[in-house]
């Protein structure tokens, strides 16, 4: 078996990245696990407990002098579930390590972007292609635009995703990701003034460049839209829970 290889973060020779094997619609590439430090390190999203990824992270953390602990942006299992495993210590707090960790709920409640030098690793935030699923339980889609928000005021260099590739031009990605949320939005309010009811409709006017295979999560998603516009007093009446 071929090992997984080891990329070095751009402009940054102290962040390596092992991507775990579990792609998919989700997880793109499959999940990506940082290493960070000149060593011992930190080990970001541990991943899935898939034997060769969590042999690769242990090799290539060896090489930098071991693990010191272990940090996780969220803990859904494609992040965390590599950490009993990888038999390192579970780290938490506002400041853990080196790491400012910044509270982003949107994508889970307890989701969380770590800060370091102008670095932020942004689990399932901010993805590195496509974007995040937002689901109705995840702290709510106004939790999520804030969470952007929060970030878009930082001064980062470099974003280093949950899943897929670097991101190079940090402001311009957050830009996007707000842009793209915000344009949902628009399409599903038009299709609810044009009297629009059925929920198989609705998705089909926002969400019309998705994929079958992802309809069932943009379904989760526009939930979380309508609950927003619920909040904000302007779901119809007739579709209010």
């Amino acid at each position: 078996m071929t090992e997984p290889a080891v990329d070095t973060a751009p402009g940054h020779a102290e962040v390596a990245r092992i991507v775990a094997p579990n792609p998919g619609p989700m997880t793109l590439e499959g999940t990506n696990t940082y290493l960070v430090g000149e060593g011992p390190v930190y080990v970001i999203d541990p991943g899935p407990a898939e034997e060769g990824h969590i042999g690769a992270v242990r090799a290539a953390a060896e090489r930098r002098g071991g693990i010191e602990g272990v940090i996780l942006t969220h803990d859904h299992l494609d992040h965390s579930e590599a950490v009993e495993p990888l038999g390192a210590p579970l780290l938490s707090g506002e400041h853990v390590g080196p790491f400012v960790a910044l509270p982003t709920p949107g994508h889970a409640p307890d989701h969380v972007c770590l800060l370091l030098d102008g670095v932020c690793f942004s689990g399932d935030l901010i993805l590195g292609e496509g974007s995040s699923y937002v689901p109705p339980d995840g702290g709510s889609l106004v939790a999520y635009l804030d969470s952007l928000r929060r970030l878009a005021e930082l001064d980062l260099e470099l974003i280093c995703p949950g899943h897929g590739p670097w991101i190079t031009d940090p402001a311009a990605k957050i830009a996007e990701y707000r842009e793209h949320r915000l344009d949902r939005e628009r399409k599903l309010v038009a299709a609810l003034a044009r009297g629009e009811r059925s929920r198989a409709a609705l998705l089909d006017a926002a969400w019309d460049d998705v994929p079958s295979e992802l309809r069932p999560a943009a379904a989760q998603v526009m939930q979380a839209h309508l609950e927003k516009l619920d909040s904000e007093g302007r779901l119809p009446s007739d579709l209010r829970p």
